[in-house]
């Protein structure tokens, strides 16, 4: 009971972030987001999920060291996919995740690449929407991709994803590129988080 109490105060606090995503005028000034230092300050939190399946991450940012967005809402982004792309893992192998970063035209390209349990095109289909769930062996609320497609959706961009069954998935998120001068290259290549 406590437990479905819990969950059920999860998804109402999840329910009003998505509820403050649908007015783009409520969403946090932009900033430049130091890429290197918010990956490894997700890896803190993530890091036991990490530890306990063994998965390994690399992050290559030399292309595109900082994006402007919020802040806040990169931590939510960058979290969401690796946090998914833990529970999401392949049983029958070591999780390894790559994480980079790519100038592309007017956008600025962030990937992340898992070898996963991958999803077949109708499931791509419906991946992005509310209350969406996919895989059912694991828990979640069906909201955090849909609040990711938002996220970016009204900083300007896009999100898209390739997916393979039993191979793995990449999803690509374009943020419109600043017009500051870029920062010095940094790269984070890790063999675990």
């Amino acid at each position: 009971m406590k437990g479905a109490v819990e969950r059920f105060q999860r998804t109402i606090a999840q329910l009003t972030d998505v509820a403050k995503l649908q007015a783009a005028h409520d969403a946090p000034p932009p900033t430049e987001v130091d890429l290197a230092a918010l990956v490894a300050d997700v890896c803190q939190d993530l890091h036991p999920e990490f530890q306990a399946s063994g998965a390994g991450l690399t992050v290559e940012v030399t292309e595109c060291p900082t994006l402007a967005f919020a802040e806040k809402n990169m931590r939510s982004v960058v979290y969401n996919l690796l946090s998914n792309a833990l529970k999401y893992r392949h049983p029958d192998r070591v999780p390894q995740f790559r994480l980079r970063c790519l100038p592309a035209g007017a956008f600025a390209v962030l990937e992340v690449q898992d070898n996963g349990l991958g999803l077949d095109p109708t499931q791509q289909k419906k991946l992005f929407g509310l209350f969406q769930r996919l895989h059912v062996h694991v828990e979640g609320s069906g909201i955090g991709l849909y609040m990711v497609k938002k996220m970016v959706e009204n900083a300007g961009g896009r999100i898209e994803v390739d997916s393979q069954p039993g191979v793995g998935s990449t999803f690509r998120l374009y943020f419109p590129r600043s017009r500051q001068a870029p920062q010095p290259a940094q790269v984070i290549e890790r063999t675990s988080c």
